[in-house]
């Protein structure tokens, strides 16, 4: 009975901790969600509206079609920046991850089949996506302003692309290890090249790891604010400045109009989630399981 009971409050404890922590982890999201449906007048309220006394889609409606005064079911737009940041984002995080986790599987093959880099070398390689953004962005932009790739999505994909690439080496090895051997072997013997084997029978085969890899890659690069700050000037822009800019309006802090672009940024990332869940679960455990 004492055990049986000592197990119980372990157990009722446990939930008590999780559910706390999930109050928590989950109640910035919920502010967010809430004061991109408050008017302006409550955004300052004190106490705080918990949830918006009415709600209104102004803040949407401003943010991304510009629009100031609506009706019903018509309003004006006058600007439509958000979008086509919302545009540049996609093409660009979208590119860099397509082409980080490519090579980088290509790559992590040839370390894992035939150690083309040995572990320190592949130390070394994650070490480089340690070093601090702000160290490079110097003489990256000069770099860039000689070879005309400033302010371009060309260069932005670039930078993405060699600065996540240690991250797809690195977590596709682990799944190529598991990968056995005799399967590859078998193709050999039937003919198939080494190229047919890697796009026909390595990757399928780990495919549910490579799915893993995109979407940890795509919140990297969906959210990255600082290389954008410093590469961009006004001919691309990526949806994480185009929302430091409510910082400093002359309006002040505009926090509906920023919580709802956050809101539209945000929802995108859960849609990739959403479509490529059923993968998530088996890649993030890929390899767990010993033969």
């Amino acid at each position: 009975m004492r055990k049986s009971r000592r197990r119980q409050l372990t157990a009722i404890m446990r939930y008590v901790l999780l559910t706390g922590w999930a109050i928590i982890a989950f109640f910035p999201i919920f502010w967010m969600i809430s004061t991109s449906f408050k008017p302006d007048t409550q955004w300052f309220a004190w106490p705080p509206f918990y949830f918006p006394h009415p709600p209104t889609l102004s803040n949407y409606l401003n943010v991304w079609f510009g629009a100031e005064e609506y009706a019903a079911t018509q309003y004006a737009i006058s600007s439509q920046k958000p979008l086509i940041s919302l545009l540049n984002s996609t093409l660009i995080a979208g590119t860099a991850t397509l082409l980080s986790v490519l090579f980088g599987s290509v790559m992590a093959y040839g370390v894992s089949r035939y150690r083309i880099l040995s572990e320190t070398r592949m130390f070394q390689l994650l070490m480089l996506r340690m070093i601090p953004p702000i160290v490079i962005v110097a003489p990256l932009s000069l770099y860039y302003s000689a070879l005309g790739l400033l302010d371009s999505m060309t260069g932005l994909i670039l930078i993405y692309f060699l600065t996540t690439l240690p991250y797809a080496v690195w977590m596709t090895k682990s799944f190529i290890d598991e990968v056995p051997r005799e399967i590859e072997q078998a193709a050999e013997i039937l003919g198939a090249s080494r190229w047919r084997i890697i796009f026909e029978i390595v990757l399928p085969l780990i495919r549910s790891g490579l799915v893993a890899t995109f979407l940890f890659i795509l919140i990297l690069t969906w959210s990255e604010y600082l290389l954008a700050l410093i590469i961009t000037k006004t001919q691309v822009t990526t949806l994480p400045i185009e929302l430091s800019k409510y910082q400093g309006t002359t309006e002040g802090r505009v926090y509906g109009r920023q919580a709802a672009l956050a809101v539209g940024i945000t929802i995108p990332l859960m849609i990739v989630g959403l479509i490529i869940r059923k993968h998530l679960a088996r890649g993030f455990s890929f390899g767990m399981v010993r033969r």
